[in-house]
């Protein structure tokens, strides 16, 4: 697979002058711009899905944009100069869907365009050098709609074999991420749902967008068999539901349904699945079409809205959501100039989940934007988690990257005493809470975490006694 490093300059000097153009902002700073792609689809537009990637080991950020034509893996390390570290051709170009997810160092391709289209998978690992294509068939299937990682599992919507046989959606192990393995078919179990057009799972509990046929939950169960928990089919500004978003508290869930045009954003209470209720609904401007939601935590929600670019909501009291920023990636048209010309164009997607906390968002015209908000900024920690203030000289952990156990070194006024270690992802998902007398004590004010059970990336340790969070510090997983 060839780079494509001969026409990074050329790129430069188009982000150059695009950071010129006037986009209306309200708490959003571009950073900086690329727009690679030369060709187009038949509906005028250049891109489509979008993902992202941190690289552990080598401490770098990527944003993989997806297009008409392939996939482009672009080194943002450095948000104001992004460059194309390598681009891989999809099996047919002129494509209107392509989406992208990731599992350790893979990423998955796939697209739902008629004709020659199959499954692809790229190993990272190698990157900013270059990415391997290690699968491009349509053994597995031919076309997909939309891809969701969970766990080592990958959930494939709108499924269509190479022998035209339609699934609504499957999943997929991948405990050999190089070599997916089908386990279950939502139609084995669930016959009444015709199609799935995206889903969002978390710890094998599917919220599914069913199209028409509005929201359904179903759990995949220790014999990779679908059990349904709830569902949601008539609701205000009900349409085409398209996709959805959870909070890390697991109670909000952020829905969005596409078509026809103009259809609200809904924020759902979800903490009990039995009685799914809307307790708001919000846009930007009432002729807004939302496309995909973006949850970071159980404050904020980003959402990739068309023609109106992204927006940054306050979902911190879900019966009252807030617009509190936004950033128009498509100045073309939308609700800055008030007119809506071609409401499926603009931003279709974006990936505020990198550990700088810079927000990646594509435009299906205008290419690959890097953003920042003073809102979401503290890096060193989730969003209402303390920042690092005495965490540098007195509360240390190491090895640091880790492969399997770190230590744990507490400040001398918490020794002894009792505390809690709390380690979150970057988007403020917490995945241990200990307290200090569940942890290894090796010596007075050294303890040991076993942190083997995680994959792969960067996370913030907290340390907090009673109400008060005392410090916290960044940990790289990496083995």
């Amino acid at each position: 697979m060839k780079k494509v490093l001969f026409i990074s300059f050329l790129l430069c000097l188009v982000a150059g002058r695009d950071m010129a153009q006037t986009f209306a902002a309200s708490n959003f700073t571009l950073i900086g711009r690329i727009d690679p792609e030369t060709g187009f689809n038949s509906g005028g537009d250049k891109y489509s899905g979008c993902w992202g990637w941190y690289q552990a080991a080598k401490n770098k950020e990527y944003a993989i944009a997806c297009s008409q034509s392939g996939t482009y893996f672009i080194d943002v390390t450095a948000p104001a100069t992004p460059t194309v570290s390598d681009y891989a051709a999809g099996p047919k170009s002129g494509c209107t869907w392509r989406e992208a997810k990731t599992y350790k160092n893979y990423c998955y391709v796939v697209s739902d365009d008629p004709g020659t289209n199959a499954l692809q998978i790229f190993d990272m690992q190698y990157l900013p050098d270059s990415v391997h294509k290690l699968y491009d068939s349509k053994a597995l299937f031919q076309r997909g709609h939309a891809l969701w990682v969970d766990s080592n599992r990958l959930y494939v919507s709108s499924v269509t074999y190479s022998t035209s046989t339609y699934k609504s959606m499957n999943v997929y192990s991948l405990a050999n991420p190089a070599n997916p393995v089908l386990l279950r078919s939502l139609s084995d179990d669930i016959g009444f749902i015709s199609s799935v057009h995206d889903c969002f799972v978390r710890r094998d509990t599917v919220f599914a967008s069913c199209g028409y046929q509005g929201l359904w939950v179903f759990h995949l169960d220790a014999t990779n068999h679908f059990v349904q928990l709830g569902s949601l089919t008539s609701y205000t500004g009900s349409g085409y539901n398209h996709s959805t978003a959870l909070t890390p508290n697991g109670k909000t869930l952020v829905m969005m349904d596409e078509v026809p045009a103009a259809l609200p954003i809904k924020i759902l209470d979800v903490s009990n699945l039995a009685n799914i209720q809307v307790l708001a609904t919000i846009n930007q401007f009432t002729a807004t079409t939302p496309h995909n939601p973006f949850v970071v935590n159980d404050q904020y929600c980003f959402a990739a809205a068309y023609e109106d670019g992204i927006q940054l909501f306050d979902i911190s009291n879900p019966s009252a959501p807030a617009l509190v920023g936004y950033y128009d990636t498509y100045p073309t048209s939308g609700g800055n100039t008030g007119t809506w010309t071609h409401n499926y164009t603009g931003q279709w997607g974006c990936y505020p989940f990198l550990p700088s906390r810079n927000i990646f968002a594509l435009d299906q015209s205008f290419g690959v934007f890097m953003l920042k908000t003073h809102l979401y900024r503290n890096p060193e920690s989730p969003v209402g988690i303390a920042s690092e203030d005495l965490s540098s000289s007195s509360f240390g952990l190491f090895p640091n990257p880790t492969s399997g156990k770190v230590t744990l070194n507490v400040p001398a006024q918490v020794a002894g005493q009792d505390f809690r270690l709390k380690i979150f992802t970057v988007n403020g998902a917490c995945v241990r809470d200990l307290s200090s007398a569940e942890l290894a004590n090796r010596s007075h004010a050294f303890y040991d975490i076993d942190v083997a059970g995680l994959q792969d990336a960067v996370y913030f340790v907290q340390l907090s006694s009673g109400e008060n969070i005392l410090a916290n510090k960044k940990l790289v997983i990496h083995k």
